[in-house]
């Protein structure tokens, strides 16, 4: 009874730490409008309601640190207009792609429908600036310089106020850098009245101290479990893992820390920020080996806890400059295990352990919000993002609420084996009671219902491995027309790539593309389409009549044959064979230039491995060859 009140007491502060997060973490974001050519029109806002993001295009001026009152002088040579938030990384100026390194100026023009006292919530800045609002300086961090000796860099979110005037009014920043292999501004500035801004920073800094407390209590207090039973390794990463993910809760976010410590080094807070992720990687691993001990290989462990501390030596040994250069590879090394850790959950849940369902769902959504952050603080956010991504991924400091919904599911499992075991115990009790009355009948009823559980365990698991044979098989064939799918010819051509590399023999590949599908699509529908992939499929598959010969969808409309131990001329052969026996199914298609019925182009190559050559080699110059045959006017073979 105890240990269901602990549960519904967990749930209910859950319940309560949910709504929280919404609370500190939505504050009325609605859809912004976005500047065009540097114009950003809020007239129609309703800036007492509302909180704008100042995103779209703002003016540009690179290697220029220019104040107001120099923007005025049209002998400014601006250098085009630039998407925030986003790095200026890769931004083209005259064919030339810019580097993280340098300094510019960014400015905005934007109208209010009248005059009223307004505030600007300034995010993190790679990786220092000035901030001017209708010619007043209002927020600067760091100092901004021209070269890295008189550029000194500082992440400090603030918040800004200015009186807004009635239809024109100018944001001008400057921005340096040379510390981060990003420059620019990554996040999106925020506009609204004092109150609302003011708001939103004080609940975000107030919601991140509740984070740091309640995981630096959790991670302690697991340590100290750990000191009275010191068998279970589970509780000493817990613990750990738990302080780490809350030390850097200050260090993201509002970031509290600077916020203390304004004069804090920030290549030191770097650093620790970084130190952070790359260690709590293995801390999280080692944490689900010590509770699924069988289910986690201990060489992917060793292997995990090397790179952490490879990547974490360069951390310690290296400048921001240089570290933040190979933090994308850690960051695709993480994404790599994080699948590996969902793996493995998958695979557990079946067997319903006590407490396995809680851990499960508590570590998913931990997976969740750092995969999210992984992704916001990563270079596919700074220098590729679309408004797509951005528009998904908001907000880099997930992971902390993540491993706090964690701690909470963790503490439910563990409620649920405090209950489950006094139930046993209770249920023990009475059964030695019961054969102490009776022990001979007691023990034949007791062999009998092992007999029976281990006959049912065994049925259960050939049930479950045919099952698993069943959707083995399925998850390697094309649902749709039947044929192999991509991942069976990926795995495919490695091995008949390293069979034709051990005897020396050729390994032919023919690429098949039907002829403007797009257009048969569109004029004779979806499902028209479908009918007629089917067609080709079965056409393909009945014309490759050796067995050695793998065929597969790769993709839309392109189809693959993989031929071992054939030269080119017969896979040319083959290849014209296919071409005519499709064109033959006299597929309707009108809305073709090539033909009145549905044709096809073909690549075909043909190679024979050599210890210096991939089979990537063998795709590429077979696609090539279909580049050829669609150039030289479709409906035709050509080959490489």
């Amino acid at each position: 009874m105890f240990y269901k009140r602990l549960i519904l007491i967990t749930l209910v502060a859950f319940t309560i730490l949910l709504l929280f997060h919404a609370s500190c973490s939505n504050q009325s974001l609605g859809n912004s409008p976005e500047a065009v050519e540097g114009i950003l029109d809020l007239t129609q806002s309703q800036l007492d309601e509302e909180v704008i993001r100042l995103d779209g295009q703002w003016e540009f001026y690179w290697n220029q640190l220019l104040e107001p009152a120099e923007l005025k002088e049209t002998s400014m040579r601006w250098s085009g207009y630039i998407n925030l938030p986003a790095s200026w990384n890769g931004y083209q100026i005259q064919d030339q792609k810019l580097p993280g390194d340098g300094y510019a100026t960014y400015r905005l023009k934007f109208k209010t429908a009248d005059n009223s006292r307004l505030a600007v919530k300034i995010p993190r800045i790679f990786t220092s600036y000035n901030l001017w609002i209708n010619e007043e300086l209002v927020a600067s961090a760091g100092t901004v310089g021209k070269s890295r000796d008189t550029t000194i860099p500082q992440y400090l979110p603030q918040v800004a106020f200015f009186e807004a005037q009635q239809d024109d009014n100018e944001i001008v920043i400057q921005v340096a850098n040379f510390y981060h292999r990003s420059g620019g501004i990554l996040e999106s500035l925020l506009l609204g009245n004092e109150k609302q801004i003011l708001s939103l920073h004080y609940k975000r800094i107030a919601y991140e101290l509740f984070l740091f407390g309640s995981l630096i209590i959790i991670g302690a207090y697991h340590l100290a479990l750990f000191l009275f039973r010191k068998k279970d390794y589970s509780l000493l990463f817990f613990g750990l893992f738990s302080i780490l993910v809350g030390i850097r809760t200050l260090l993201v976010g509002e970031r509290f820390l600077i916020f203390l410590f304004p004069a804090f080094n920030w290549e030191v807070a770097h650093k620790l920020q970084t130190l952070i992720f790359y260690l709590g990687l293995p801390l999280i691993l080692m944490f689900f080996k010590a509770i699924f001990p069988h289910d986690i290989s201990q060489k992917i462990v060793r292997a995990v806890q090397v790179v952490a501390l490879g990547f974490g030596g360069l951390v310690l040994l290296t400048p921001a400059k240089t570290f933040s250069v190979a933090n994308p590879a850690y960051q695709l090394f993480a994404l790599i295990v994080i699948t590996y850790i969902v793996y493995i959950l998958v695979k557990v849940i079946p067997r319903k352990e006590t407490g396995t369902g809680f851990i499960v769902v508590g570590a998913l959504i931990l997976i969740l919000t750092t995969v999210n952050d992984i992704i916001f603080l990563s270079v596919w956010m700074s220098d590729y993002s679309t408004p797509l991504l951005r528009s998904i991924i908001r907000s880099g400091n997930q992971s902390s609420f993540g491993q706090l919904v964690f701690i909470f599911t963790h503490s439910l499992a563990l409620a649920q084996k405090f209950s489950l075991a006094l139930e046993k115990e209770e249920v023990m009790t009475e059964q030695l009671q019961e054969i102490n009355a009776n022990l001979d009948t007691l023990v034949q009823k007791r062999t009998y219902a092992l007999e029976k559980s281990r006959k049912k365990i065994q049925h259960q698991k050939n049930e479950l491995e045919k099952s698993n044979q069943i959707l083995q098989m399925l998850s390697l064939k094309d649902p749709l027309t039947g044929l192999w799918n991509r991942r069976h010819f990926d795995e495919s051509i490695k091995i008949e790539w390293n069979h034709g590399l051990k005897h020396k023999k050729p390994v032919s590949l023919i690429i098949i593309d039907i002829d403007h599908f797009k257009e048969y699509n569109d004029f004779y529908g979806h499902k028209a389409g479908d009918e007629c992939l089917i067609q080709v499929a079965l056409a393909i598959r009945a014309s490759c009549k050796r067995v050695s010969d793998t065929v597969a969808r790769y993709g839309g409309e392109e189809f693959v044959v993989i031929m071992t131990e054939v030269r080119k001329n017969e896979a040319l052969e083959m290849a014209n064979i296919l071409r005519k026996n499709i064109e033959e199914l006299k597929i309707p298609h009108n809305h073709s230039s090539v033909n009145a019925c549905v044709t096809v182009s073909i690549g075909v190559a043909s190679i024979v491995p050599k210890i210096n050559a991939f089979p990537n080699d063998l795709f590429l110059t077979a696609d090539q060859a279909l580049y050829e045959a669609k150039s030289q006017g479709r409906n035709q073979v050509s080959s490489k």
